[in-house]
């Protein structure tokens, strides 16, 4: 009904509009966007069939955004650290040039966090984003501009990388759908900072949009010949899904409680699901999810299978150049002289002070495996989890410094390797966003994803800022 080149100077539009109040895109490619937009008209005109284009570019014409962390050929590739501010993509991130093969349209990069390790999205080479609801708050990290530029419209699908909710984080405080999928099928090369050692059974490439259709068709382009893994040619049906629900994480010391108002969306949800689906919703305390801050932590700096060392972030800060040191730079930071976040100095510091505790840690990687194991046997092959995705509504901006553990609601399913999908469940009283995560056993992504369809109908999915 709309030419390409419509669709796209839309977006376009829409985007120079917002993007002076949220600062989401970092650096766009508008010209180069509308003439590929030109080219899917010409391409469509000459009508070589509907069916063999929707086989052969399922996504033709569709505006995209991906995360600055990505090469995407001819854009910036900083991961907001000041020393790689004239870092030039040369080529695409796989899961980019996949996309670009499936007909999308890049229309930009957006903002992360220093070297995507922050739960919210700002640093010395772009500044802050904002979240669309309330220009006050964080839009969550460290794919928070991408959560903040599908909530405002601006795009359709957004490509997003998660190693602790860094998909889901920002998907729920800007209330849209994000998808962290089973570990090792969507490849993660091409992003900066890639996963090394064990990292790389915890670091996942995954979607977000603001409709949970379109998950599924951009998980297959994303996943490619790995996608047969994840069963998402079954049938799903939702009455014989085994639901089982946890409030809170148990009542870490280190986490903040969980907001009443997400407590009573995720009431909603369970009562929804008993009374339409007619099945019982299995409420589960799992002890060690209390300890899942520790136990992501631990994990992250374990050792791999071969013996090898996980990446010290203070050499990942040095970028090939020397190694940071963390209290040096704390001093520099208090006299406003260091090139670096203070979230990022902060987190050298904890990590030198967790490489202090050794056999601590080997009882939490332990703990972590024998979670594992409770999480497969409880949720089996038609088994899917309500866990809170994070345990406050988005917070407002720098105050993620004084609860930093919050992420572990989101982390401690990546060092489970488990498939996560974050739903939107409308907006609370303060109209901010509400969700809710959605877990699956291990290739279950397909149960996930059926979930997220069915309650985005029941409860009405994205909303448009400045509706309520």
């Amino acid at each position: 009904q709309v030419s390409c080149i419509e669709v796209v100077e839309a977006y376009v539009e829409r985007i120079k509009e917002v993007n002076p109040l949220i600062n989401a895109v970092v650096k766009d490619r508008f010209e180069e966007a509308l003439q590929e937009a030109q080219q899917v008209d010409k391409l469509l005109s000459e009508g070589p069939g509907d069916d063999y284009l929707e086989e052969k570019f399922p996504l033709l014409g569709v505006p995209i955004t991906v995360k600055e962390a990505f090469s995407l050929h001819g854009m910036p590739n900083t991961s907001g650290l000041v020393n790689r501010r004239n870092v030039i993509a040369t080529s695409d991130a796989t899961v980019v040039s996949r996309l670009k093969q499936a007909g999308a349209i890049p229309l930009g990069v957006t903002n992360c966090s220093e070297l995507c390790m922050w739960y919210e999205s700002s640093n010395r080479v772009y500044g802050r984003t904002n979240n669309p609801y309330d220009l006050q708050r964080i839009v969550g990290g460290s794919s928070g501009g991408e959560g903040g530029v599908l909530a405002a419209a601006c795009s359709v699908i957004g490509v997003g990388s998660d190693i602790g909710g860094s998909i889901r984080m920002p998907a729920f405080f800007n209330g849209v759908f994000g998808h962290k999928p089973t570990t090792g099928v969507v490849p993660n090369d091409g992003q900066f900072p890639n996963a090394h050692g064990v990292r790389t059974s915890f670091l996942c490439t995954g979607p977000m949009c603001r409709y949970a259709e379109d998950l599924e068709p951009v998980l297959r382009v994303m996943a490619g010949p790995g996608v047969s893994k994840l069963k998402l040619n079954e049938k799903v049906s939702l009455e014989k899904i085994k639901f089982h629900c946890m409030d809170h994480d148990g009542g870490s010391i280190f986490v903040s409680p969980v907001d009443k108002e997400i407590l009573q969306a995720q009431k909603k949800v369970v009562e929804h699901i008993e009374s339409d689906l007619g099945v019982q919703v299995q409420h589960v305390s799992i002890h060690k999810m209390k300890y899942s801050f520790q136990i992501w932590s631990a994990m992250m700096s374990s050792k791999d299978s071969n013996g090898q060392e996980a990446q010290q972030f203070t050499d990942l800060l040095g970028d090939h150049g020397k190694p940071v040191w963390p209290l040096w730079e704390l001093l520099k930071w208090l006299v406003g002289m260091s090139s670096h976040t203070f979230p990022a100095i902060a987190l050298g510091l904890t990590e030198k002070l967790m490489k202090l505790n050794h056999s601590g840690n080997a009882k939490l990687v332990s703990m972590g495996k024998s979670l594992q194991e409770e999480m497969e046997a409880l949720l089996g092959q038609d088994g899917v989890l309500l866990y809170p995705s994070h345990p406050t509504i988005a917070p407002k901006h720098h105050s993620p410094i004084c609860m930093p553990f919050n992420f572990a609601y989101t982390a401690i399913f990546n060092v489970l390797g488990l498939p996560v999908t974050q739903c939107p469940l409308g907006l609370g009283s303060e109209g901010l966003p509400l969700g809710i995560q959605l877990v699956a056993a291990a290739y279950n992504d397909h149960l996930t994803l059926a979930v997220a369809r069915y309650l985005e109908k029941a409860f009405g999915g994205w909303v448009l800022p400045g509706k309520a």
